[in-house]
This record gives structure tokens, C-alpha cells and sequence, in this order.
């Protein structure tokens, strides 16, 4: 029974819990949550999207999104705008409070990737992104199958 916990799939959650753990202690002195992350990019330079369109492409649901829209209204982080196309929607960009501190948010998660990754070479490290980019396509393609597969 205990070599479950020596599965691809037990040892990547400890990874990806390792990372947020290290990520939300180095980036909480810049104010943001590791959950941000993937917005605050979506949005460097200027863009500007919907709360819907930032669900899809950060690939989260809809009330997820939602909660973290409010935190990072609340954190100052974004602004809502009127869509100019959408009068039901808004448009969400960050605000320059946001994008003065993204550039040494992305430079903590470099350093804290780097350290993770002592003792690899860079070939190894390139082997491990192409490994798990063909996992992440895996899991798309198996979860996309069981989502649409019909009910028994």
C-alpha cells in the first residue's frame, strides 16, 4: 500500500504544494498570493480581459475567478472598467501598483524555481518541463474524455 505514495502522481502534488508553499512565503512581502500569479501575467503590459475570458485562459472556473477578482480588487491589484463592448461585463487590468510589483514577483519565482532545481543540469531541467507538458496534455485529453462521457 505504501507505494502509492511513490507514484508520479502522489510525488508531483508534494512538488506543487512544495512550490505554492515556497512562492506564498516569498511573495507575500510584494503583497500578492501565488494564486495571482497567472492573472497578473494574463494582464502585464496593459491588457485588458473579462472576468470570463480570464477563467478560460488561466483554465480555473468561474466563481474561482470570481473570488480572486474581488481579493485582488480589494489588495488594490486590478480595476474594473465598463466593457465597452458588453455593458453586462467589465474589463479587468492591473493597476500600476500591480505592475511595479510584477517584475519582482516574476524575479522571486525564477529564484525560487532556480533553488528548487539545484543539482540539475540543464538538460535534466529541460527534460522535466517536457515531461510534464506532455503529463498536463495527458490529463487534458483524459479529463476532457471523462467530462463529456455520458452518464450510466
Amino acid at each position: 500500500m505504501l507505494e502509492v505514495l511513490s507514484t508520479p502522481g502522489h510525488l508531483i502534488s508534494l512538488a506543487a504544494r512544495g512550490f505554492a508553499r515556497l512562492s506564498e512565503i516569498r511573495l507575500k512581502p510584494l503583497g500578492f498570493g501565488v494564486g495571482y500569479l497567472p492573472v497578473l501575467v494574463v494582464l502585464r503590459d496593459g491588457r485588458a480581459e473579462t472576468q470570463r475570458d480570464l477563467a478560460r485562459i488561466v483554465r480555473i472556473e468561474q466563481p474561482s475567478m470570481a473570488q480572486m477578482l474581488s481579493r485582488m480588487e480589494r489588495d488594490g491589484l486590478i480595476r474594473r472598467t465598463p466593457d465597452p463592448t458588453d455593458g453586462r461585463s467589465s474589463l479587468i487590468s492591473l493597476t500600476e501598483t500591480a505592475q511595479s510589483r510584477l517584475p519582482d514577483a516574476c524575479a522571486t519565482l525564477f529564484q525560487g524555481n532556480a533553488d528548487a532545481l539545484e543539482g540539475f543540469t540543464e538538460d535534466e531541467t529541460a527534460q522535466l518541463i517536457s515531461l510534464l507538458d506532455r503529463l498536463i496534455s495527458n490529463l487534458d485529453r483524459v479529463g476532457s474524455v471523462e467530462v463529456s462521457a455520458p452518464e450510466v
